[in-house]
């Protein structure tokens, strides 16, 4: 991808007055600390809004806001080390999904665990959407879906293996236990990874790589990128795709998707399960409601009324809080 098209300014896949911009970069970051100050300023400069996260490995974050604002921010970011051309991903909101703007220093970008692991060197092979049905629909590929449980019960690729991890740093211990079941015995059969915006797919792939399996192959550009790209009708997604912010899920050509958000536990709730006799907006979800008390509900309960008299008067509400569960885009 050339910086050109990696802009801004290119043309939207979706037609509304937020653009929001998903992007990642594994990249040798030196001084985090001297970066962040400037870096936040320069959002604020620009009324962007979202979460920015610096580490020693590189870049990720999800931003949102004015045109012009996004490409100063993301030119920025293009002149540290490495960053000439980060991986980047633009959809539109009808409305600011996101609070307020965070820059946060970590110790990963996407948090795995395991600092061995260098996606600069040893990950595994690019696969452009285009291309991504013929693969898996070969039976000599293993496709893994490496995002969180939550997000797959939203929606993932028809035939994906769901490995039911609550977290990205599961992932190598699961992977380590299902090697053989996965793998078999004797000659490996390919493996190709996926997840939302391509960051954890290729972290895992260069997990996969170190640990020995020779063919193995992650999405560029993640869903995001597939379902910008690919035509509904050739498309092997089957549902949505969870987004780390207010908009909650997205659809075929990045359009709003129809779940929403459980602001109880920031689980996704789909259409079917509002209907749920557990589910309370603002209160508690069919998952959740089991793992909370009346009292934690009753708290809840006047959290939410007390965020729905600042929103009819105009004003935020000073617990309002993003709805994002999770580092990971």
């Amino acid at each position: 991808m050339s910086l050109e098209d990696s802009r801004c300014t290119a043309p939207a896949p979706v037609d509304l007055p937020i653009r929001v911009a998903a992007f990642y970069r594994f990249a040798a970051i030196g001084d985090c600390a001297a970066l962040r100050g400037p870096l936040a300023e320069l959002c604020r400069e620009h009324d962007i809004r979202g979460t920015i996260l610096l580490a020693p490995e590189g870049i990720n974050g999800t931003i949102a806001g004015p045109s012009a604002g996004l490409d100063a921010v993301l030119d920025h970011l293009r002149a540290l080390p490495g960053c000439a051309d980060p991986e980047i991903k633009f959809s539109g909101a009808a409305a600011m999904p996101f609070h307020r703007m965070k820059v946060r220093i970590k110790r990963e970008i996407v948090t795995m665990g395991q600092p061995a692991i260098d996606p600069r060197t040893g990950a595994g092979t690019y696969v452009d959407a285009a291309d991504w049905n013929a693969l898996i629909a070969d039976p000599g590929t293993v496709l893994i879906d490496t995002r969180n449980d939550y997000e797959v019960a939203v929606g993932t690729f028809a035939g994906a293996i769901d490995p039911g991890t609550a977290a990205f740093r599961d992932f190598p211990a699961w992977f380590a236990a299902q090697r053989t079941n996965l793998l078999g015995e004797g000659r490996q059969p390919r493996v190709a990874m996926f997840c939302t915006g391509g960051i954890r797919c290729e972290k895992a792939s260069a997990f996969l790589k170190q640990a020995g399996v020779e063919e193995v192959y992650h999405l560029k550009g993640g869903i995001l990128r597939y379902l910008e790209t690919v035509p509904a009708d050739q498309s092997r997604w089957r549902g949505e795709c969870f987004v780390f912010d207010q908009r909650v899920a997205v659809g075929q050509g990045l359009a709003p998707g129809e779940h929403t958000l459980c602001f109880a536990c920031r689980r996704p709730v789909s259409p079917a399960g509002t209907g749920s006799p557990l589910y309370e907006a603002g209160v508690s979800c069919a998952a959740c409601h089991p793992e909370r008390g009346p009292a934690q509900r009753a708290s809840a309960r006047e959290r939410h009324h007390q965020e729905r008299r600042a929103a009819a008067q105009g004003r935020a509400h000073v617990g309002a809080v993003q709805p994002s569960r999770s580092e990971n885009p």
